[in-house]
This record gives structure tokens, sequence and C-alpha cells, in this order.
């Protein structure tokens, strides 16, 4: 946001407004999705084995967007969440198939921060060129919790080897790495950097309710590399979901902007009983809703990524962005199905796309109330602590 970062928290935290550098930002993106990327492109690459639509993932690592977050000694811009944040908007807005939120918030931002000097030095300009995509095994069986993760880590003549499985890895048919936590003693687990070009991880790809191809991935004496310290993973872990957290609630913005912007165009030209829909008061009502929905996502995306780059405690922040693009994102695009009549339940008209997207991207490490539950506990354990009681 506007400001330098020694400003006050309190001036901070009421400027809402993007600075010079963000702005260009926005706009370069916007060109690139806008320019590269149309519905028609959308579904041709939908039809696709793979659907990743290779052009403009070159046209993002021409314009350096993918190093938007990533250290300049690597060749990236060595921006923050927040701008990263803002490209994963237009990313939202134009739905295009490509693994961007995997490869950079699940994938580069951990090596970034924990990863070594080689693996930084090996991994990350190559991410930043678009010849290499990432992901992160984050999500787990039965109720979900990343902390409790089924890979089993051990050390075997120096090298670390996991046993194991998750399912709905993004992106996991096209990644040359996977960041996944893995169990290394009981009670403990570490972050590691799994390779995907050895005969030892198998993927099964599936279709996801927004057409992505995610995949199921078993790891049977598959050798990976530490990433960061043993032991050091719950705090590491805890840093990582925080960000891919905010960066799902990002995407969700996006796709529920562009919505509601298609939904008001159509509610204008489409006319009833000799005159515009968008002239009926419950239309009106409901648009609005969509609008203020969305900006209120926004706003609270925005306080969780500041806070987060600033180095401020955020988890509270953070789970309110997520319940919020859950929970009313879900509002917003079904009142923009249902304001578009018929034509919201055509699949050949591309408003449904940001439906399925909001979907895919709601129950992501947990829904609204996984993240309603989370926060609960939160503000449970500092009433205690403001209580003398923990």
């Amino acid at each position: 946001m506007d400001g330098s970062r020694n400003e006050s928290r309190e001036t901070l935290n009421m400027n809402f407004d993007f600075s010079e550098e963000q702005n260009a930002l926005k706009e370069l993106s916007t060109q690139i999705f806008e320019g590269t990327s149309n519905y028609d492109r959308v579904e041709e690459i939908e039809k696709t084995d793979d659907r990743f639509d290779k052009e403009i993932w070159n046209e993002l690592a021409k314009a350096n967007l993918l190093g938007v977050a990533l250290p300049e000694e690597h060749g990236g811009l060595g921006f923050g969440l927040l701008e990263l944040c803002i490209i994963l908007e237009e990313h939202g807005r134009s739905v295009s198939p490509v693994p961007l939120l995997p490869t950079l918030a699940m994938g580069a931002l951990p090596i970034a921060e924990f990863g070594s000097v080689e693996q930084k030095s090996r991994i990350l300009p190559q991410v930043i060129s678009g010849d290499c995509v990432l992901t992160g095994a984050f999500q787990e069986w039965g109720i979900n919790d990343p902390y409790s993760t089924s890979l089993k880590a051990e050390m075997k003549d120096d090298q670390w080897i996991l046993n194991g499985s998750k399912p709905a890895v993004p992106a996991a048919n096209k990644a040359s790495f996977i960041v996944a936590p893995a169990q290394t003693t009981i009670n403990e687990i570490s972050l590691f950097l799994i390779p995907t070009n050895n005969s030892t991880l198998t993927v099964t790809s599936s279709s996801t309710t927004n057409r992505e191809l995610h995949g199921e991935i078993t790891l049977n004496e598959s050798p990976a590399e530490l990433l960061g310290n043993v032991g050091e993973g719950k705090q590491a872990l805890t840093w990582v979901l925080e960000r891919v957290h905010t960066a799902i609630a990002a995407s969700a913005v996006g796709c529920c902007a562009k919505a509601t912007e298609m939904m008001a165009e159509y509610t204008s030209e489409r006319e009833q009983f000799g005159r515009p829909l968008s002239h009926n008061q419950a239309v009106t009502q409901r648009a609005a809703d969509c609008y203020i929905g969305t900006d209120a996502m926004r706003l609270v995306l925005w306080q969780a990524a500041w806070r987060l780059d600033s180095g401020y405690p955020a988890a509270e922040e953070v789970r309110t962005a997520k319940w919020w693009s859950a929970e009313i994102g879900q509002q917003v695009v079904h009142d923009v199905q249902h304001l578009h009549g018929g034509m919201g339940a055509d699949i050949d008209y591309p408003v449904h796309r940001y439906f399925l997207w909001v979907k895919q991207l709601e129950n992501m490490l947990g829904g609204g109330s996984a993240q309603l539950a989370e926060l609960g506990k939160l503000i449970a354990t500092k009433a205690k602590v403001a209580a003398g009681v923990a």
C-alpha cells in the first residue's frame, strides 16, 4: 500500500491506496491477462490434456511477474505478498488456466524463505524464467488438517526418504518440485522439497470443480530434500499456510469482482416487460450486495497481506480473509448466477466459470466453517492469555 514501511501502523492501517509501483504491477498484469487470455482461449485450453496455457505463462515470465515476490538476487522483483496478491486478483478475473497460485504461493515463497542458498540458486531463477512449475502438497485426507501429515520421512544413507500419499495437489502433473510437510519423528514435522522426476513418485490426476487438474501423489521410498531445519516444520508450515490462505482469498476476490461486473452489464442490457432488469428494485439490491461483499472481501484481504508483509501477527486476519472469500464469495457468485437467469446455467456462457472457481477456492485447505472454528480458537486463546489463565 501507499507509504513507506517505517510509517506508523495506524496510518498504514487506514491507507489502502496503491503506490505507484503497485499500480504499475496491476496495470501490467491486467494487460497480460486481458491481452493474452479470453473466454474462447480458456475454453480451448480446458480441452487439452495438461490444461496449461503456456503462452500466457511465458508472457508472465517475460514481464518478470513470476518473480514479483522473489528476491532480487535471484532475478526477482523483490516485492512482498501484497504485490503477489495484486497479480493473483487479476488472475482470478481472467480465470486463465495457469498454475500461478501453486507455483508462487505454495512453492516459491517457502523456498525463498526456508531454502538453502543452493536450493534458492538452483530453483528460483527457473521459476522466474517460467521454466519450472512448483506446487505444494498441504491438503490432507479426512478432516484436511495440514498439521496431521500422512507423509513419513526418515534418513537413510545420508538421504531423506519419504513414504505415504497426499490428495488434491494442484498442478502436480506439471510440477518439477512439490513442497510438503512430513513427519520425521512422533509429534515432529519438517518441510521437504520433493523432486517429481523419479519413478518412486506417482501422480494420478483428476479434473476438479473448476476443471483444473489436481493430483493424488503416492511416494514409495522417494528421495527428498529438507527445506529448513529438522523439527521447525510446524512453525514453517504455519508461515506457509498463512500466505497460501491469503493468496487463495486474493484469487477469489478477482473472480467475484469480474463476475459482479458481468452481472451489472447483463442486467443493464437484458430487458423484461419493456425495461432493463437493473431497473427492478430487487435486482438492484442483490447487485449492490455483490458489490459490497466483494469490496469487503478485498478490504480484509489487504489487511491480512499487509500485516504479513510488515511482520505483525496476522493469524486472525488471515482466517478472516479466508472466511470472507469462502462464505461471502459463495454468496456473490450464487447471486450473480441467479441474476443471469437461464444464461447463468448455460456452460457456453462464461459467467459460470467464476462460480466454479470460487467453489474450488472455497474448499482449498478448509472452507468457511473450518476457518471460523480456527478463528474461534485463536480468539479464545487470546482471551485466556488476557485473563491470565493460560
